[in-house]
């Protein structure tokens, strides 16, 4: 099968592909969670997502989907740019929302309560 590259991610590859894709998102994701907290409004799917594809029982095609979702929430280089407040978002939030819905099936419950606990820690801190 032949790999798609989605900005720095490729999709759905082998599995050392996918691991490397997974270290990734596992190191950028939380930094960048971080500083955009308070201004994306999909903040809880976005955790959520994360959750389900850091899961080793999720599917591997569906870890794919999603972390290549993920990675492009990530990059630092954006169709739209991040810093334009919430409409900088908007393309994040269809490239994570097209993931989601290719996924409904594996994403469950625990990772949205492992979201809400994340996301929650974060705001106090």
């Amino acid at each position: 099968m032949d790999d798609v590259k989605i900005g720095e991610i490729l999709l759905p590859g082998d599995p050392d592909t996918q691991k490397e894709r997974e270290e990734t998102v596992r190191s950028k994701f939380w930094p960048k969670m971080k500083r955009v907290v308070s201004k994306v409004p999909f903040a809880r799917d976005a955790a959520a997502a994360y959750y389900c594809a850091v899961d080793p029982s999720t599917p591997l095609r569906a870890k794919g989907i999603l972390l290549a979702a993920l990675g492009y929430f990530i990059m630092p280089i954006d169709v739209v740019p991040d810093v334009l407040a919430v409409i900088g978002f908007t393309d994040d939030i269809a490239v994570l929302t097209a993931a989601l819905a290719m996924i409904r099936a594996h994403i469950k419950m625990e990772h949205y309560d492992a979201a809400d606990l994340a996301l929650e820690k974060m705001r106090e801190e």
